[in-house]
């Protein structure tokens, strides 16, 4: 045979062969690592989330057995311990979150207090503002602390969606309370700004003094309020929480989670 005769099976070969069909090129191989780094990086997110789950639930079966209602101090009813209940990362917050209701607390008093002056000098409606003002001492501390402290609390310690809307709602509504008692309209309990500036200008000096330090109250804890606001609502953005989760958690766990541990 000449050795020049014309091979079909070896020109058909040599021609459909295609770079791009080789499991090994580089492309494919970038595309595996990848995905591998991907895997990885979900493994490793999972351990985390177990391991972090294992630790609290480690705490709150050491203080079901061990904790003891503490607060508040002169009449404990719950346990309240951001040290052993909220994860480290957190603990800084939700101590900020608690001194503000401390001077919350201060500044419900201070204006009480600010309002029994005002009486005393003859303002006005004052009859009204200090029977407001000693309604607002008792149901606002309470109410805060349930409403918007206590859910706050409790989205940090158990990382539920449900927390955190109980959260974003009451604490919007004291907010806008904040700025109401920070104008201070005569006849509404808050001895804020005008009720203020009518003392200092009948110089009524205590009245006066007392209804300014209510009013730098008031702006201390309601612009704190709103900084941390905003950074939970990153939070809870980042960290993945839906309304559907919330709903869920509600029909599933009901109000009963909302007075229990871990």
């Amino acid at each position: 045979m000449n050795e020049y005769t014309h091979n079909p099976f070896a020109s058909s070969h040599s021609l459909d062969t295609n770079p791009f069909d080789d499991p090994a090129t580089p492309t494919q191989v970038h595309s595996q690592s990848t995905d591998a780094v991907r895997l990885e990086e979900l493994r490793r997110r999972e351990q985390d989330l177990e391991r972090r789950e294992q630790e609290l639930n480690a705490k709150a079966n050491n203080i079901r057995l061990h904790g003891k209602n503490n607060w508040p101090p002169f009449f404990p009813l719950i346990f309240h311990s951001i040290k052993d209940e909220i994860p480290e990362a957190s603990q800084s917050l939700v101590t900020r979150l608690y001194q503000l209701w401390l001077v919350l607390l201060v500044t419900l008093i201070i204006n009480m207090v600010a309002c029994i002056f005002i009486l005393l000098a003859g303002a006005e409606e004052a009859g009204r503002d200090l029977g407001a003002s000693i309604g607002y001492l008792f149901m606002i501390s309470v109410l805060s602390f349930l409403l918007w402290y206590r859910p706050i609390y409790n989205g940090y310690m158990k990382e539920q969606s449900l927390y955190y809307y109980l959260y974003f709602f009451f604490c919007g509504f004291h907010l806008l309370f904040s700025v109401y008692m920070i104008i201070g309209v005569p006849s509404t309990g808050a001895a804020g700004l005008i009720r203020t500036i009518q003392m200092f200008s009948k110089h009524y000096w205590a009245a006066a003094v007392l209804g300014l330090v209510a009013t730098i109250g008031w702006t201390i804890q309601g612009l704190g309020n709103a900084f941390y606001y905003r950074q939970i609502w990153a939070h809870h953005t980042a960290a993945g929480h839906t309304m559907e989760k919330a709903k869920t958690e509600l029909a599933s766990h009901g109000a009963k989670a909302y007075f229990t541990r871990g």
